[in-house]
């Protein structure tokens, strides 16, 4: 079993509230679990208003898979119209 994870710290620059920063992040939470068949949890930074801290993991069979999946998670992130990836750690 491999069990892969990244840790993902956010910035949402446009959101004034905590309310409109949980309305991104929810979207991007859903839109992972979608697309690549993930776990995602916000992990930190919930009482502020501009920044987030994702964790998602993925659990299979491959070292490769795994690689494969979070680097193409990194990738959606990143391409994110309102959320910045600020930056991330990844393991498997």
């Amino acid at each position: 079993m491999i069990v892969g994870t990244v840790k993902l710290r956010l910035m949402v620059r446009e959101s004034r509230s905590l309310k409109e920063k949980r309305r991104v992040i929810s979207s991007i939470k859903d839109r992972l679990r979608n697309a690549f068949n993930v776990s995602v949890a916000e992990l930190e930074e919930q009482d502020s208003h501009q920044t987030a801290v994702l964790g998602v993991a993925i659990i299979t069979s491959d070292r490769r898979f795994a690689q494969q999946v979070l680097a193409q998670v990194v990738n959606a992130v990143r391409s994110h119209p309102v959320a910045q990836l600020l930056d991330y750690e990844l393991e498997v």
